[in-house]
């Protein structure tokens, strides 16, 4: 089987169960969901993430250096490919979200109160995530991997359905990219930087006391959607802007407080 067509197939299986790992992590683990509600994960619509995709491609990637590795002690070969499995996804991790920090002016995920983090992009903690993954992935997966490979080679029809989920994708970051591009003009214009989840949780919350005060089949279709997270009844910059104030409003508030604590 050529390459490509291996990284198509890790990619789709990687993104879906990515998109799964985060949504249960979400759930449960998640400082910023304090709630502990079920919160779409992604940025895209439907259930992937491509961050997951592309570092499922590289750990098959590395795992296959294995027998090259210039080392004859089998346990050194291992710790040498958790090591560079847990560079490699946090190099990707630190990529993408710089990329949109950066142009988009969008953040993705937020390390800035983890310990040793970088531009709250990256941090130690979940670099040591990232590793313990890649050894998961090593003792547990990639020998999987090796065999669903082997049957996808014989079974070629499978292919469509790779295909039929990458022209999903391929409209859906289309549709994604558009409201990106709407974010990222807010704040160019306003001179911020958006945080993605803190957005999506202000909407929710909007929807959540919008139907608990309406009665009736239209509230139902102000109901917060699982899938459509920035679903509201107000235009988007109107929430954005709500946004920002209430920000401004609780940095005011923390600056007043310091005050207080210097009399």
């Amino acid at each position: 089987m050529n390459l490509p067509l291996i990284l198509a197939y890790l990619f789709f299986i990687g993104s879906i169960l990515g998109w799964i790992m985060e949504l249960f992590f979400r759930r449960f683990f998640s400082k910023a969901n304090p709630e502990r509600k079920w919160i779409n994960p992604g940025f895209c619509t439907g259930p992937y993430l491509p961050l997951y995709g592309t570092g499922l491609c590289a750990l098959y990637l590395l795992a296959s250096l294995e027998n090259y590795l210039p080392f004859e002690s089998d346990v050194v070969n291992k710790i040498i490919l958790f090591v560079l499995m847990a560079v490699m996804m946090t190099v990707i991790e630190f990529i993408a979200g710089f990329i949109s920090l950066k142009v988009s002016k969008v953040r993705l995920w937020d390390y800035t109160e983890e310990k040793g983090n970088i531009m709250g992009i990256i941090c130690p903690k979940f670099s040591l995530f990232w590793a313990i993954l890649g050894g998961v992935y090593c003792f547990f997966i990639h020998p999987y991997i090796k065999e669903s490979l082997t049957w996808l080679s014989r079974n070629l029809a499978f292919s469509f359905f790779i295909g039929l989920f990458f022209g999903v994708f391929i409209v859906d970051m289309a549709n994604s990219a558009q409201l990106l591009v709407k974010l990222k003009r807010f704040a160019e214009e306003n001179e911020v930087v958006l945080k993605y989840e803190n957005i999506k949780a202000q909407i929710r919350t909007r929807n959540e006391e919008i139907l608990a005060r309406a009665k009736g089949k239209q509230t139902r279709k102000r109901r917060y959607q699982f899938v459509h997270p920035f679903a509201t009844d107000k235009p988007l910059n109107e929430v954005l802007k709500e946004y920002v104030e209430e920000l401004e409003e609780k940095r005011m508030e923390i600056l007043e407080k310091v005050k207080k604590k210097q009399k």
